[in-house]
């Protein structure tokens, strides 16, 4: 009889743990997303109202990436899309160039700066993109002297890869279509 220390014993427990939120992500699947309420605006009595979001709206950003981005519901959908992906590291970059674009205080460009490039560039980070190597050194070079364009080329890199890829796989997805039919039947059931 083979006897298992109890630090072992609290080992395995706590791998079990940490392994449990891991392997439940595997079943949330793009192709059964049924619930929107992180997307769409609450209502009372936690219904959604079709005001804040028309089903042309949704339609409109079939039309176009820029569109679905600008969209504030439409880019919620957008990541909740990539989260079953596994891919909202895309989209999270992306945002967090937008936002460090928009700083002014030189002190703050070299903070946040950091941040991103450890957060989703370096070879190391935690939510690494897929960029070039170039893209990589050049972005690196660009924190010796912070500037609101030094994440410009490899942003342009993600923009592209999630328009020509996750953004065309969104438009085709249930969770799409689903959202466009639900926007359909509110706005009917309000009317009548």
């Amino acid at each position: 009889m083979v006897e298992v220390s109890e630090t072992a014993g609290k080992s395995t427990r706590q791998q079990t743990r940490t392994m449990k939120p891991r392997l439940g992500c595997l079943t949330n699947k793009s192709d059964s997303y049924s619930d929107f309420s992180d997307i769409l605006p609450p209502m009372e009595g936690k219904t959604y109202r079709c005001v804040k979001l028309s089903t042309e709206e949704v339609i409109q950003w079939s039309d176009s990436f820029d569109l679905l981005l600008s969209h504030k519901y439409g880019l919620g959908a957008f990541r909740e899309f990539l989260k079953t992906e596994f891919s909202d590291e895309n989209i999270e970059f992306w945002m967090a160039c937008e936002e460090y674009k928009k700083i002014k205080s030189p002190a703050k460009l070299g903070t946040r700066a950091n941040k991103i490039y450890e957060e989703y560039i370096d070879v190391q980070a935690p939510r690494e993109v897929n960029i070039d190597f170039q893209t990589r050194e050049l972005t690196r070079q660009n924190l010796r002297d912070p500037t609101p364009s030094c994440f410009i080329e490899a942003q342009a890199i993600i923009y592209s890869l999630m328009e020509k890829d996750s953004y065309r796989r969104f438009i085709r997805s249930k969770m799409y279509i689903d959202l466009l039919n639900q926007t359909q039947t509110r706005c009917q059931r309000r009317s009548v």
